[in-house]
């Protein structure tokens, strides 16, 4: 088993605490995942997820599916 790996998106579409809250819900279902935390001030998500569970790919469809799209520190999101 790998060990967990973390990663920060920026998500610029984050605009107050419902935002927080639903990202958190959202990806924090995912199997695999095994933190999560939104932060409106700094516009990131950082996740530790298990990647033997789960992909970047699928973490940033999952926040894209609801409603929003993420990039990668020093880029903007795709789209």
């Amino acid at each position: 088993m790998a060990d967990p790996v973390s990663v920060t998106l920026v998500a610029p579409d984050i605009s107050c605490a419902h935002c927080v809250s639903a990202i958190e819900e959202e990806i924090g279902g995912l199997t695999g995942v095994q933190s999560v935390m939104a932060d409106v001030a700094t516009k990131h998500v950082v996740v530790a997820y298990a990647p033997d569970d789960l992909s970047l790919a699928q973490i940033e469809a999952a926040m894209a599916e609801a409603g929003y799209p993420v990039g990668h520190e020093g880029q903007p999101p795709a789209g």
